[in-house]
């Protein structure tokens, strides 16, 4: 019998190398930085050296968008610091022409950031400025005013004469009136703003508070006129000659 014909099988073709993939191209370090350009906006913003660094890396060199990078990294510092106390801030001051009246005014924030920009500083001498001009004003909210001093207006207010023929509840709301118009015409945040009369200085405050994003607060001011107190020497010049000549005056 023929013998059975035996197929040779062919090997398996070896399968094509793999290409290599392209490596990741490695991130591109950040911009260098000058030191001239770091100085500038420090001086501009008042931040740290390191932060002012990363702010202009962060922003391609650009010395203003890197300012408002780092005024936008205040108003978040701020966001979460708004339970703490606003110990920051500048000593304004302001003195008249002639200068014979002064003033100095403690203006609070939270960030020793916001105390250095221009437009803080800018805000405590308008306060200084504004307590100068209004003569009347002897704290800064009504709610600083003497207690003790509003109750005897009171007693005295309720016994006015043009009041005793008016319901006793009337008279009240008229004393009341009366007593919330002297109380706000002594406090500085009621005073209409001497730059802009159509807001107070408190609305002034609160807008502030909301264009920098950190709590701003007028703690104390102190008011100084020249001689005040003091007990001034008369001259009688007429008298003083007379003496001399052993004359009358």
């Amino acid at each position: 019998a023929a013998e059975p014909v035996v197929e040779e099988k062919k090997a398996a073709p070896e399968p094509a190398p793999k290409k290599e993939e392209p490596k990741a191209a490695a991130p591109a370090a950040a911009g260098a930085v000058s030191a001239k350009e770091v100085k500038a906006l420090r001086d501009k913003s008042g931040a740290g050296m390191m932060d002012c660094k990363k702010a202009l890396q962060e922003c391609g060199g650009d010395i203003e968008e890197a300012a408002t990078w780092l005024r936008k990294k205040g108003i978040a510092s701020a966001d979460k610091k708004a339970s703490r106390i606003a110990a920051e801030g500048a000593v304004g001051a302001y003195i008249h022409s002639g200068a014979r009246l002064g003033v100095i005014v403690e203006v609070n924030c939270e960030t020793d950031f916001v105390a250095r920009g221009d437009k803080f500083k800018e805000l405590a001498n308008d306060i200084a400025m504004q307590v100068a001009a209004c003569t009347e004003i002897e704290y800064v909210s009504p709610s600083d005013a003497d207690q003790a001093m509003i109750e005897k207006e009171r007693e005295v207010q309720m016994k006015m004469e043009d009041l005793q023929s008016k319901p006793e509840n009337i008279r009240e709301k008229i004393v009341q009136g009366r007593l919330d118009k002297m109380v706000n015409e002594k406090a500085l945040l009621t005073q209409p703003f001497i730059k802009d009369t159509s807001k107070t200085v408190d609305e002034l405050i609160k807008e502030a508070t909301a264009e920098i994003g950190e709590k701003i607060s007028i703690r104390r001011f102190t008011k100084y006129n020249l001689g005040e107190g003091l007990e001034k020497r008369v001259e009688d010049f007429a008298a003083e000659v007379a003496a001399q000549t052993g004359g009358k005056a």
